[in-house]
């Protein structure tokens, strides 16, 4: 006899998850696809920042884990998941830990400045060939990357942890019901 499938719950609503593979799309194709002031890289900037300030907006009135009511990373809840991590506590968070939260803003953050910074370039002639303006983008860029890096290693860190396939539940919108 077979074991039944674990209960789920609806977790990331459809506007999280186009908003999340929207940015997620449009950051790696600029990374790795476009080149600067290329006409794509702009359409996708403005893509990501459209998505980005949806994202944040959505944050003040969704339900759930969505709300930043549910997951703002304060200083408490960000040194109770370090302490629970370092004491190799079992911690589990439905929405985003407070750590990732944090993650999740920064990288909100910096794609909103990225898509500011690149229409300051491009679409206002006094900031034209402003080269400060330029290595503000780019440092945003690399510090993007940075924080998409420890994204993706985190949530494939926790999933292993958790033996969850957390990247699953932005797809489906579902996830695993904590026991107990």
């Amino acid at each position: 006899m077979t074991e039944p499938a674990p209960a789920t719950v609806r977790l990331w609503d459809p506007l999280v998850r186009l908003c999340h593979w929207s940015l997620a799309i449009a950051f790696f194709a600029n990374w790795f696809f476009t080149e600067e002031g290329e006409d794509w890289h702009q359409w996708l900037g403005y893509w990501a920042g459209a998505a980005a300030l949806l994202r944040v907006g959505w944050g003040f009135v969704a339900p759930g884990a969505a709300a930043w009511r549910d997951c703002l990373p304060t200083p408490a809840r960000i040194a109770a998941q370090l302490r629970a991590l370092r004491g190799r506590e079992p911690e589990r968070h439905l929405g985003h830990s407070p750590l990732g939260a944090l993650v999740m803003m920064l990288m909100l953050g910096a794609m909103l400045m990225l898509a500011l910074t690149g229409f300051l370039m491009e679409e206002i002639d006094y900031f034209w060939g402003d080269e400060r303006l330029e290595d503000i983008h780019a440092l945003l860029a690399d510090a993007l990357a940075a924080l998409v890096a420890v994204h993706l290693l985190a949530a494939v860190a926790e999933s292993i942890r958790l033996r969850e396939n957390l990247p699953l539940s932005m797809i489906t919108g579902r996830r695993r019901v904590p026991p107990g």
